[in-house]
This record gives C-alpha cells, sequence and structure tokens, in this order.
C-alpha cells in the first residue's frame, strides 16, 4: 500500500516502535520516530507505545518533550495510547509513584498493572465500538484498566463477562476522547490493523489542514515530511 497523506509520529523512548510504523504504514499513512521537539513538530499525529510509564514520564522531560507534546495535545493533535501511552495520557493514575508526571489529556483515572504481573499477561476477544468485522483479539502484558471515565470520554471496549476473566470481567480497556485514543492491550503484535485503520481515519479527518502547518508558524520551522 503506497504510503501517503499525513505524517504519523511514533514515540521511540520505549516500546514497540517499529511494530507501530508497520501498522500506519499498512494503513496508508507515512510515519516517522519522534524522539526530539524538533520532530514532534514535524508529526501531524503522534502514537506512544507500550513500555513501563513511569520511566516514559521521565524520559519525556529528559527529552524535553512533556511540555510540547502537552501543548500539541491541548491544540488538539491526534494521539493514540497502548498501555504505558494510555496511563500517560490519563489525568490521574492510582497507585502511581509521587514524581510521575501526566499528559492529563484524557479525563480517565487508570490502575497500571491491574492484571497482574508479566506471567499473567493474557488474550482476549473483545467487542469494539466503531471497528466492524466481529472482535478484536487484544493482548494484555502487564496492561492497566480504565478505573473510571468522565463523561466526555466514550468507552468503546470491555473486558468481556466471561468466568475465565474473574475480577477483570466488564474492565474498561479501550477509551475515546475527541482527538486522542487509547487502549489498554497492543494492536501492533496482532497483525489486525483496525484498531490503527481507526486512528488513521482520525488522523486523515483532523488533518485537512495539517496541524504541524499551524505549529510552523510559531516555531519558525516550516513542517515538512521525514
Amino acid at each position: 500500500m503506497t504510503e501517503t497523506g499525513p505524517i504519523v509520529g511514533v514515540l521511540g523512548l520505549q516500546g514497540d516502535v517499529l511494530e507501530h510504523r508497520r501498522a500506519v504504514a499498512d494503513c496508508g499513512l507515512r510515519s516517522t520516530v519522534v524522539r526530539r521537539p524538533a520532530e514532534l513538530a514535524r508529526v501531524d499525529a503522534l502514537i506512544l507505545p507500550g513500555g513501563e510509564s513511569t520511566t516514559m514520564s521521565r524520559l519525556l522531560v529528559a527529552f524535553d518533550l512533556m511540555e510540547p507534546l502537552r501543548a500539541r495535545l491541548a491544540s488538539g493533535m491526534p494521539a493514540y495510547g497502548s498501555c504505558a501511552g494510555m496511563i500517560l495520557m490519563s489525568r490521574e493514575v492510582l497507585d502511581g509513584r509521587p514524581d510521575r508526571r501526566q499528559l492529563a489529556v484524557l479525563d480517565a483515572v487508570v490502575r497500571p498493572n491491574a492484571f497482574g504481573r508479566q506471567a499473567a499477561s493474557f488474550e482476549a476477544d473483545l467487542d469494539f465500538v466503531g471497528i466492524p468485522g466481529g472482535p478484536i483479539r487484544a493482548v494484555f502484558i502487564r496492561a492497566p484498566w480504565v478505573e473510571q471515565a468522565g463523561s466526555g470520554v466514550e468507552v468503546l471496549a470491555r473486558v468481556p463477562e466471561v468466568p475465565v476473566a474473574g475480577s477483570a470481567a466488564g474492565r474498561i480497556v479501550a477509551i475515546r476522547q475527541g482527538s486522542v485514543l487509547a487502549t489498554a492491550f497492543h494492536p501492533e503484535l496482532t497483525g489486525d490493523r483496525r484498531v490503527h485503520q481507526l486512528f488513521c481515519e482520525m488522523v486523515r479527518l483532523s488533518n485537512e489542514v495539517p496541524v504541524s502547518a499551524r505549529y510552523a508558524g510559531e516555531s519558525g520551522t516550516r513542517a515538512r515530511g521525514a
């Protein structure tokens, strides 16, 4: 598939960067790795992969990305966070470290490692609002869940109410608020591109006038492909 249109950045500090870039390419958009503010200024959307959310928070500060990213998100830049990305973008984290810093673009309260440690990783089939074609196969690895979603947050998927789900049954694991999408699971690991297709369609719709072009006037840097 030919890669055209807006440029999707993938935060390159931790996580499945290459897998997310492949998924974006399969959906027909261009991608680039983002590690510096100048690279963030040149993209029209951003994916925040999984990883360790406290470490990612520290790295965002160390790479001078925390405040520029907050500004871009506040301006309406589309973003998608999986697992740790969901945690970082939520307004509150339960049982989190006091030095953790949040992007706070989602009106949601999340519990990290809610499903247990690495050994408790599992897969489940989820009904996902807005995605046709049957259930999504979800891979949960030290995953969070959403304890509370604000009135402006759309709940897209929950763990199914089946006996094997145990205490996780009914828990919220995918949400959307405006131009921000987040999942507790890792769709980049399954080969099913429907979650990325949903996000890429959000990016296309919001980028008739690229966000990066609006920022070019403020930064003095002309937005261009990478």
